[in-house]
């Protein structure tokens, strides 16, 4: 068997992923028992991803006839091809989504009607700026998640729960690729970099909060201050642990691939799915017992179930 590359941004491939979502009833959309409000955030945070990723796409593509460096070209067709797949996955997810939440389907709309504007409206250094800010944090949440799966997946639906950690594996493999295309095209222009960050903060913010408060209520976690100040609590710790890792995004010298989170905390299960998928293991479906083979640890016990 093949070991995984010891980076995880090394000559990473494009898998042809589809997960059935549909199967889903709306009484399974809330998929974490291990932590029902963090499926619940994870949810609402990805209702505009997809639009995002479809953005991404269309950027790179514009990016792609004037890169000269070859490896560089390489990861830009990886990317396109990564995310191009995440974007049919989750759109298919947030048909579900709008099953059990009223106003998902107009948070839906509005994203995809914002990034297909953008897209026709943005200048190359706009696109490539904008993509690259989006993947701050679009890396930095798949790192976090992934570190933190043990706490908030490991008892979860088996499709979303293998959904997501694909999502956030590929998503840390692709994560200097934006970054190294901008610098590539306008290097020049750090500062416009940096502004981009702060603006793609923003739109996730703003378009993360709506989606999230929305289904908190939906769920009854808003009824009463108490409920309310729970869930909110859990929104803002969030957000602060993104923002805390995203510090280091701000400096000239940053580079995603130096960032602590991807070299002296790798998380143990991106290295081993990559290891297992690779070898051509199913990982369209994830529960504790496949989740300790794909660790190559004994299955837990079923009081731990």
């Amino acid at each position: 068997m093949d070991a995984a590359p010891i980076h995880p941004m090394s000559d990473f491939p494009v898998r042809q992923l589809k997960f059935s979502v549909e199967a889903l009833s709306p009484d399974e959309l809330v998929w974490s028992r291990s932590s029902p409000i963090f499926s619940v955030f994870l949810n609402a945070f990805g209702v505009h991803v997809p639009y995002f990723e479809r953005y991404l796409v269309h950027s790179m593509r514009q990016a792609r006839p004037h890169i000269r460096d070859p490896k560089l070209q390489r990861d830009v067709t990886a990317i396109i091809g990564q995310e191009a797949h995440h974007a049919r996955n989750f759109v298919a997810l947030n048909e579900m989504f709008a099953k059990r939440y009223p106003k998902i389907a107009d948070c839906d709309a509005r994203a995809r009607d914002y990034f297909a504007e953008r897209a026709q409206k943005d200048d190359l250094r706009r696109l490539v700026g904008f993509t690259a800010g989006y993947e701050t944090f679009t890396f930095l949440a798949g790192a976090i998640v992934l570190q933190n799966h043990p706490r908030w997946l490991a008892d979860s639906h088996p499709v979303i729960n293998a959904m997501w950690v694909w999502h956030q594996v590929e998503e840390v493999e692709h994560g200097a690729v934006a970054i190294d295309v901008y610098r590539h095209l306008y290097g020049e222009h750090e500062w416009y970099r940096k502004w981009m960050v702060l603006v793609a903060l923003r739109h996730i913010v703003e378009e993360s909060v709506r989606a999230y408060v929305h289904m908190c209520r939906v769920e009854g976690w808003m009824r009463g201050p108490l409920k309310a100040a729970r869930s909110l609590g859990f929104l803002v710790r969030i957000l602060a642990q993104l923002l805390r890792n995203a510090a280091p995004a701000m400096r000239r010298s940053y580079d995603p691939r130096r960032h602590p989170i991807v070299t002296n905390r790798q998380s143990p299960i991106q290295i081993a799915w990559r290891r297992y998928e690779k070898s051509g293991g199913d990982v369209l479906e994830i529960d504790r017992e496949k989740m300790a083979r794909i660790l190559r640890m004994p299955a837990p016990s079923a009081q731990a179930s």
